[in-house]
This record gives structure tokens, C-alpha cells and sequence, in this order.
């Protein structure tokens, strides 16, 4: 059950200045794990390529008189991932053509959408409350750069392995009161993408970057800010939220100063664990958005769109759920066995046939977690596992005399044991049963023993 915590201001349990509260949306783009590139047949693996610009061609270069061609498994996974936050899917959208002038991209304007995203209004639960999802659109990543020293002159190579690869853009309202809500907000997103196995989100490599727009207002007040500064391509989770932390406080100290803070995307740098300015914050005009011609609009049927909802598998969330009510399985054990359907499969196999068999639930789901036994890889080592389990909780059959009579040389080696008992200290009892135990050199039955050490102390 997810409730709210922290009320805005308060910072991983510090106060910052009580009279602002953080105003924050996100933006988290996710490359797509397709075969194929966006909008060319183009081998998708910008990471694993043996080589700079080996897995181009003349679409994703912007050589004269090539046309892209929509990759129809992105489109589809793009809706699929709406469906999972509950999003409206819009039967009627296009592309369009976003105009910049940086090297990373040969066409001179980036392939995405804006006015008819293929998702809008869904949302992600999280423990502080509700974050709206204002949209999820579809777009070519760009290429990358690489800043180098040659022949000792610094220069800037592209690398376009990365360019045209297809990467989905999730926008929230601001709804974001705290960096820790920030943090929890996209882990949870990452965990979706993840399972749905439609992204790796390998954010080391730049799969999954995040972006934060960033304003403080008074306490009490619901107007928007007239300004925002954007926390631009932070690729952890931990510095998205010192980052976020830092430039509450920078904006506070402005605002507090009297003094204006400056429209403007921003860089964090981890060594100084400060933000420094990249350029000023472009609005929608300075990209001259309109409908690319050489892609036609795209209209589904709300069939199309059932066919992909009956697709969409159980989210995580609710899986946790429904083991706990119906295998009595802790969300906190849960909740670590599975990053993927697949997986979540396996696990529901495992646990539906050790159901069956009457093993404890709760106790596999520990030793699963806490890897007493072997997890499973595929659905064939069911029977494996629980054999192991059974084997972990085992006990070996003990004669009551022999058990008595270990427990009374322990008690004669231990004389102020039974005074102990006697006067209340109960915790006796956890040391005669290891003594026990250890003495025995078996595994015996729990239980058993600790029953007949309390005969003995009661004699």
C-alpha cells in the first residue's frame, strides 16, 4: 500500500528553507531494445559495435534522397509502455521535425513528435504521491560525441553508430515535491521499462538518461513559477538527486536575494557537486516543429490497440500483491526475485508447484532471496529447487534419551544457566539450543529441542 510521505522541503531528513517548496517534472528518455534502427534497417546495437559508424547507413546519415521507413515494433512498444501507466493512446499521430543545429545529428533536425504523442495523461504511483504522466512520445537518438586530443590538437569525432536508434521520451507534470521522490520516480520507471523488456536502460552507457525541470515557489502558493532551469542528461540516480538538492537551495538563496533565476539547461558536475550553465532553455518555437513530409500520419483502430493491451503482462506491482494474498509471500522477498515477465514466470511456476506440495511459501521465498538454494533459470528447475529447499529444512532423526542427556552435560558445564532461567533471562534458551546443536553435529528438529530443554530447565 503505497502512502504519502515527507511534506515538501525536507531533503533525505534535512530542512532546507521551510518557506519554498520544490516544483519539479521530469523528462526520462529510454533507448529501445528493436532489432533495427527507428527509421532504417540498420543493425540497433550502438553499444556493441566493433567500430564508429559501422551500423549506418544513407537514412541515418542524411545522405540526399534517402527516406525513412517507421520501425512498427517501436511504435507498438511505445504504446505498450503507455498502457502500463495507464495512459490515453491518441488513434490518430504522426512525426514531426524537431530543428537544432548540432553535429550529432547530419539531417540538421531530429525525427520526433509533438502535438500528437502516440501516449498522453497516464501516471506512476509512488510512496509521496501520484506523478502524472503528461506524455510519451517516440524519436531518433542522436549521435555521439567524442572530445579528443590529436596530434595535440583538441578536436570533436562523431560516432553515428547511436543515430536513428529509437528512444522513447516519458514527461511528467510537476508533481515532484522532493529529489527523493525524484530518485523513487524513475527507479520505478526504470523497473517497468525493464520488465516489459522493451529497454535495458543501461544508463552507464546513456540507455536511459534523465532530466529534471527545476523551480522553487513559496509555501502555500499554487501558481506555477514564471521560470524553470532544466538538469539536462544525468545519467544516476543518486546524482539526479544531489543535483535536484543543489539547485533548490541555488534558487532559494536568488529568490530570497531578491534577485531573478535565469530561464536556462544546466550540466551537473559530480566533482564539484555543483550545477553550471550550458546554455540558455529553448522553448518550443526555437525548433520550428512541423509535420515531417516524407512520413505519412498513422491512424490505428481501437482493435489494433486491445490487441496490444491483451499483450501487456501483469506489472510488477501487482504481482507482488497477489503472491502476498495468495502464497503469503512478503513484498519485501517479492519484490527482489524478478526484473522481467519472463522471470516473474518462472517464479509464479515455482511457487504455484510448491504450493501444491505444501512447502512453506514464505520460508522458500527467504531462502530464494537470501540464496539458501539455487534460483531458478527456466521453468525446468522447478522441481530442482524445491528439492533443495526440502533438503535446507531437512532434520535428522535424534533418540529423546541421547537429546536429554546433551542437554544435561550442557547444563552441568553451564551451572548458572538454570538460575538465569529461573530469574526471567528467557534468552537462555537460544544458547542451550545452539550449544545443542553444535554438540550434536546433526540437524535436528528446532522444535524438538527446544521443547526438551525446557523440561530440563523446569526440573
Amino acid at each position: 500500500m503505497l502512502t504519502k510521505r515527507q511534506p515538501p522541503g525536507i531533503l533525505g531528513g534535512q530542512m532546507t528553507n521551510p518557506t519554498y517548496e520544490l516544483v519539479c517534472g521530469m523528462e526520462v528518455h529510454a533507448e529501445l531494445k528493436t532489432a533495427s534502427k527507428m527509421f532504417c534497417g540498420c543493425k540497433n546495437d550502438p553499444f556493441g559495435a566493433e567500430k564508429p559508424n559501422s551500423h549506418t547507413c544513407p537514412v541515418c546519415l542524411a545522405l540526399p534522397g534517402a527516406l525513412p521507413v517507421a520501425n512498427k515494433k517501436a511504435i507498438e512498444w511505445t504504446i505498450m509502455l503507455g498502457l502500463a501507466l495507464g495512459c490515453k493512446i491518441n488513434l490518430f499521430s504522426k512525426f514531426d521535425r524537431k530543428h537544432y543545429f548540432y553535429p550529432d545529428l547530419p539531417k540538421g533536425y531530429q525525427i520526433s513528435q509533438y502535438d500528437l504523442p502516440f501516449c498522453y495523461d497516464g501516471k506512476l504511483e509512488t510512496s509521496f504521491g501520484t506523478v502524472r504522466i503528461h506524455r510519451i512520445h517516440l524519436e531518433e537518438d542522436t549521435g555521439k560525441l567524442l572530445h579528443k586530443k590529436i596530434n595535440g590538437e583538441d578536436v570533436s569525432l562523431i560516432d553515428f553508430n547511436r543515430g536513428g536508434v529509437p528512444l522513447i521520451e516519458i514527461v511528467t507534470e510537476a508533481d515532484i515535491h522532493s529529489p527523493e521522490q525524484a530518485k523513487e520516480y524513475g527507479k520505478k520507471l526504470r523497473e517497468i521499462l525493464r520488465f516489459l523488456e522493451i529497454s535495458d536502460c543501461d544508463m552507464d552507457q546513456g540507455g536511459m538518461r534523465l532530466e529534471a525541470n527545476v523551480s522553487v515557489r513559496p509555501v502555500g502558493t499554487t501558481e506555477m513559477p514564471s521560470y524553470k532551469t532544466e538538469l539536462k542528461n544525468i545519467n544516476s540516480f543518486k546524482f539526479m538527486e544531489q543535483a535536484i538538492n543543489f539547485e533548490m537551495k541555488r534558487q532559494e538563496k536568488l529568490l530570497a536575494a531578491g534577485e531573478t533565476v535565469v530561464q536556462e539547461t544546466l550540466g551537473w558536475n559530480v566533482s564539484t557537486q555543483q550545477t553550471f550553465s550550458q546554455r540558455s532553455k529553448e522553448e518550443a518555437e526555437d525548433y520550428r516543429y512541423f509535420p515531417d513530409p516524407d512520413l505519412p500520419p498513422i491512424r490505428f483502430t481501437q482493435a489494433q490497440i486491445d490487441v496490444i493491451k491483451k499483450s501487456l503482462p501483469e506489472l510488477p506491482t501487482q504481482i507482488v500483491e497477489r503472491w502476498e494474498n495468495e502464497y503469503q509471500i512478503e513484498p519485501r522477498f517479492g519484490t527482489k526475485l524478478f526484473n522481467t515477465a519472463s522471470e516473474a514466470n518462472i517464479f509464479e511456476s515455482l511457487f504455484s508447484s510448491a504450493k501444491n506440495k505444501k512447502v512453506a511459501l514464505d520460508k522458500l521465498a527467504s531462502a530464494l532471496v537470501n540464496k539458501q538454494v539455487s534460483l531458478p533459470a527456466v521453468e525446468s528447475d522447478v522441481e530442482k529447487i524445491i528439492n533443495e529447499f526440502a533438503k535446507l529444512n531437512s532434520v535428522e532423526d535424534v533418540d529423546t534419551g541421547e537429546l536429554k542427556a546433551t542437554i544435561q552435560t550442557i547444563l552441568s558445564e553451564n551451572p548458572d544457566v538454570k538460575e538465569k532461567y529461573a530469574k526471567g533471562e528467557k534468552q537462555v534458551i537460544g544458547f542451550l539450543m545452539g550449544q545443542v546443536m553444535r554438540v550434536s553435529g546433526k540437524k535436528l528438529d528446532p522444535a524438538a529441542v527446544r521443547a526438551t530443554i525446557l523440561l530440563s530447565l523446569e526440573k
